[in-house]
């Protein structure tokens, strides 16, 4: 990724868009996650009705090599369910809040989803027409339930049963008189999502992010107040690595915000908390990593103190570079990108949208301020993408230092047409083609976006519509 800015290098173009053009969205098909693969053959999105579609990138035509194959829905299914916790009075929404996909070791596919209070993690299986069979995992949880999913796909039947009729009715074992071998025989393709286990009763608050440890053998999941370490294969039972509940709920002065495991190391993790702080943890210091190894932390200017700093730095989502050497930290007006061996400051800050310093009384007002804006890296490292509001969403090059601001809009989605920078205007007279700052809709805003892991594609959720980008090819 060199070119982010549209300039020498190349330029960003619309792929495709699902979902619904109905202007009345119903808050059950709003998206509230976006997952590739490792591989980028499968894309992963989940909604606050509890539903997960995974769509599959199809082969490029040889016919025509200039176009990349498409996204096209491979599965649908039903993940979470509304619960109520009746000792506590309170309901579970079936709303998706991550979707995890596990390495792939065989046939079949894997993800963990999180919802609410419990934890279920799903498997995914895969069985390919072309008999190259490949699994996929991903975990994804609601507010307090995690899933593990299998999806299977077959096309092949058996038949010829000895003790039963092709319906599947039972023979009079009397009347058999030969016996028969049963046959594989084709079918048209058909794929089963199917849960393999449910990770419960360990979280009381509100589960915020889920991250697959390195070993492939276990996973964090986070809450408010506490981190657990589970172990896929055990369902009944997890370890509390980090627990911040002081004995009186009074004296609480911040929780976690969000966690994730270093890629390369299975032993280390980091956390966030609602102060803008980082911790990064080993867990080879002690079983309960209450103390930190790593502190991370920006130094506040007094000068800029105002009733709102601390709610805007509060972290709303971490992540770690592929390389393991840096990590990059959103809250809610700029991303930062932290080296692991600096703790005192950030060596990148990229504002995201500063024009709205002046605009946070209404954003106050109106709760948008407490919205949980998400970043992502590029394959290589080499740039990030987050989202803002209107449907804008930013790109960071990190080498050039260049950015640009997209818009996510079914007006500019023409087939292969190029995505014009936008621009927003913060005061004086306004430019051709720039927005003003109060003009800006903040009903329409980029939470979840992904980037796939080996090419210039991207994937943006806007409220029900899922759209992908790539780089243009010439």
């Amino acid at each position: 990724m060199a070119g982010v800015a549209g300039g020498n290098d190349f330029q960003w173009c619309f792929s495709q868009v699902k979902g619904a053009i109905d202007e009345d969205v119903a808050e059950a098909d709003i998206i509230s996650t976006v997952e590739f693969n490792h591989s980028g053959e499968f894309l992963a999105t989940g909604d606050k009705g509890g539903r997960v579609v995974i769509f599959q990138h199809e082969q490029e035509c040889k016919n025509r090599p200039h176009l990349r194959g498409e996204y096209n829905v491979y599965s649908t299914f039903q993940s979470h369910e509304p619960e109520f916790d009746y000792l506590k009075s309170l309901e579970i929404e079936e709303k998706i809040n991550k979707i995890r996909w596990l390495p792939q070791q065989n046939s079949a596919h894997f993800l963990l989803s999180t919802n609410g209070k419990n934890i279920l993690l799903e498997p995914t299986k895969l069985l390919v027409r072309l008999s190259s069979a490949s699994t996929y995992t991903f975990l994804f949880h609601t507010d307090k339930t995690i899933k593990l999913w299998k999806i299977s796909e077959r096309d092949k039947r058996a038949e010829g049963y000895n003790l039963k009729d092709e319906d599947g009715r039972l023979r009079d074992p009397f009347r058999i008189t030969s016996l028969r071998v049963p046959v594989l025989m084709p079918m048209d393709l058909m794929v089963e999502a199917s849960p393999r286990r449910v990770f419960a009763n360990a979280h009381t608050y509100h589960i915020n992010s889920i991250s697959v440890n390195s070993d492939h053998q276990t996973y964090l999941s986070a809450d408010d107040l506490r981190i657990n370490l589970w172990h896929l294969e055990i369902t009944d039972r997890s370890f509390n690595i980090v627990d911040i509940k002081p004995a009186n709920m009074e004296e609480l002065t911040e929780v976690i915000t969000a966690a994730e495991c270093q890629p390369n190391q299975c032993n280390v993790f980091v956390y966030s908390s609602s102060k803008g702080t980082i911790r990064l943890c080993d867990m080879r210091a002690a079983a309960l990593c209450d103390r930190h190894t790593k502190f991370f932390e920006e130094p506040e200017d007094p000068s800029s103190r105002s009733f709102f700093s601390e709610i805007i730095s509060s972290i709303s989502d971490v992540k770690f570079s592929h390389s393991g050497r840096y990590m990059m930290t959103r809250d809610y007006l700029s991303v930062k990108v932290w080296d692991l061996n600096m703790e005192n400051r950030p060596v990148e800050t990229y504002q995201v949208h500063e024009y709205l310093r002046s605009k946070l009384c209404s954003l106050y007002e109106n709760d948008c301020i407490f919205d949980k804006f998400e970043c992502c890296w590029n394959g290589s490292d080499s740039a990030i993408m987050t989202g803002s509001y209107n449907n804008f969403f930013r790109m960071f090059d990190r080498n050039t230092r260049k950015d640009i601001t997209l818009e996510a809009s079914r007006e500019s989605s023409k087939p292969r047409g190029t995505l014009k920078p936008r621009k927003v205007s913060t005061g004086g007279k306004r430019k051709k083609d720039e927005i003003s700052v109060d003009s800006l809709d903040f009903n329409k805003k980029i939470l979840h976006t992904a980037w796939h892991p080996k090419e210039n594609v991207i994937a943006v959720a806007a409220t029900n519509n899922l759209y992908i980008f790539q780089d243009k090819i010439n």
